[in-house]
């Protein structure tokens, strides 16, 4: 039995938290303790990588944190409202006097962490849209070279070499080795990867393994392994596990197989279905280029039965014909321009004979000109004494101006 005289009865504050410390650091019960709760308030502090949380039930709470060391070995993030169990022990921070759940481990309670951990990548890599279907990019046809990415000794890649070879043995398959579970699986999945991307030395890709549990296929659901995937910049076939199992590389593929040996009936024609298709095409095209023949010739034949290419006459007889009545239509044009230009003609000398000075005097009227030879408009122009000179028709007649008389509308001046 704990012997309490030793302890004095007046404590300062600090005393009193390290001796509740000490009581509680010397329980074996509260070192070594599993908690189960329901995480609130929980915070991610980014700076030192600790988690901090609190945990509740029905009756009480109890504040918990768990150091970056512990934190970094969860391979899923704790959120609010999860029911968790946590193991760790109960101590008391002197400075605060309240004792909290130091934490080491958790696990979801009632759901396995890894089951979390897929569904919190799942929707995280869902949300930035690498499992879009716009984005999976077709595969092609008939592929010449095969990317395999498999551990070199597992059941998968025999699997998947031996039908090649009954498929399609034209097509080279190049292995790159890779480890398929445990914590380096990774990175040499990921370098298999970029490798196929960089060189660009095969059509397509098969990335997998065969089945087994969600540990043996975790590799499959790593953040980086999946973003490999979608960078790579050949088409990719996710062959992982069994019919039934997905992991979040068959997401982001381009194509997902339910097991590598269908990822290889996949990825390779049949060798017998691509003869009766080539087949099928060359019977197809020659029927067509034996129509197209056909109908030439037939179209040769009836040009060359024509009577213009039998005898040249045909052609020189046409255009003889075409010649002569050209020219009679040319003469029968110019005749009616000569023609209508002889009338055009005709009127306008009549217009000028009837405006002519002459055909004026014919008619009875004189041309009077004066001494200095011009012409007299007035009876200013002369005065009484003046010699003048009248232009007939036929001649000319010189009097001399005995007398004026100028009038003004009709009025004598």
């Amino acid at each position: 039995m704990e012997d309490y005289s030793a302890i004095p009865m007046t404590m300062t504050v600090t005393e009193l938290n390290e001796y509740v410390k000490m009581s509680l650091d010397a329980n074996p019960v509260l070192g070594d303790i599993y908690v189960k709760g329901e995480i609130s308030n929980f915070t991610n502090h980014y700076k030192t990588g600790h988690f901090y949380f609190t945990l509740k039930d029905e009756g009480g709470s109890l504040k918990a944190v768990m150091f970056r060391s512990s934190a970094s070995r969860l391979t899923w993030m704790p959120e609010n409202g999860m029911k968790v169990i946590v193991h760790g022990r109960i101590a008391v921070f002197v400075r605060d006097g309240q004792y909290q759940l130091y934490a080491d481990t958790m696990q979801p309670d009632g759901v396995g962490a890894l089951y979390i951990a897929f569904e919190q990548l799942k929707a995280k890599l869902e949300a930035e849209g690498l499992f879009a279907p716009e984005r999976k990019r077709p595969l092609p046809k008939i592929p010449m070279r095969v990317g395999i990415i498999t551990s070199p000794t597992g059941a998968a890649v025999r699997d998947m070499i031996n039908i090649s070879g009954r498929r399609f043995p034209a097509a080279k398959l190049i292995l790159y080795p890779a480890l398929v579970q445990g914590p380096d699986a990774p990175p040499q999945l990921i370098a298999g990867l970029d490798y196929f991307s960089r060189t660009k030395s095969a059509d397509v890709v098969i990335i997998g393994r065969g089945g087994g549990s969600i540990e043996d296929l975790w590799a499959f659901n790593d953040e980086g392994v999946a973003r490999a995937v979608a960078r790579c910049a050949v088409p990719v076939i996710s062959a992982v596990g069994h019919e039934t199992d997905f992991t979040i590389c068959d997401f982001v593929a381009d194509r997902r197989a339910p097991t590598p040996s269908a990822a290889a009936e996949i990825a390779l024609p049949e060798t017998g279905e691509l003869r009766r298709k080539l087949g099928n095409i060359i019977s197809h095209n020659a029927l067509a280029l034996s129509k197209l023949a056909e109908t030439k010739r037939r179209r040769l034949e009836a040009l060359s039965s024509r009577r213009c290419l039998c005898d040249p006459r045909m052609i020189t007889d046409e255009k003889r014909m075409m010649t002569v009545a050209l020219t009679d239509k040319l003469t029968s044009a110019m005749r009616a321009a000569i023609n209508s230009g002889r009338i055009s003609l005709s009127g306008a000398a009549a217009k000028l004979d009837a405006l002519a000075p002459l055909s004026v005097l014919s008619r009875g009227y004189f041309a009077v000109y004066g001494e200095n030879g011009a012409i007299v408009k007035s009876v200013r122009d002369v005065k009484s004494g003046d010699e003048v000179r009248l232009r007939a028709a036929d001649g000319e007649i010189f009097a001399s101006v005995t007398k004026t008389v100028e009038y003004n509308n009709g009025d004598e001046v």
